[in-house]
């Protein structure tokens, strides 16, 4: 992360808040910032993995606003599994059904 300012001054930076690419450099800059609550920083990456910051060209990068780069998909969602602090691919698998479906012949 970019220093804006000093860690112990009681300062709430708005601009992390409202523009969080001319802060934040990497979706894991933002899961470790301390100063956020979980919600504002699940809104920030939510914020990032949104289409609205989508490449038109390339739909799997985003580049948010003030971001120095493209950042991937993958890496915003990395991210927001880590805030949850569980695995990616829970356990579990497909579903499926104890009995047999077929349509009865008319």
């Amino acid at each position: 992360m970019r220093p804006t300012t000093a860690f112990h001054d009681n300062v709430v930076n708005l601009n992390a808040i409202i523009h969080p690419g001319t802060v934040f450099e990497h979706p894991r800059d933002v899961v470790s910032y301390s100063s956020f609550s979980l919600a504002e920083k699940r809104a920030i990456l939510a914020s990032w993995a949104s289409d609205a910051s989508a490449i038109a060209s390339c739909p799997s990068l985003r580049a948010p606003k003030g971001l120095k780069g493209p950042v991937t998909i993958d890496e915003i969602l990395e991210a927001l599994c880590a805030l949850d602090e569980g695995p990616r691919h829970p356990p579990g698998g497909k579903p499926m059904r104890l009995r047999r479906v077929e349509r009865a012949s008319a």
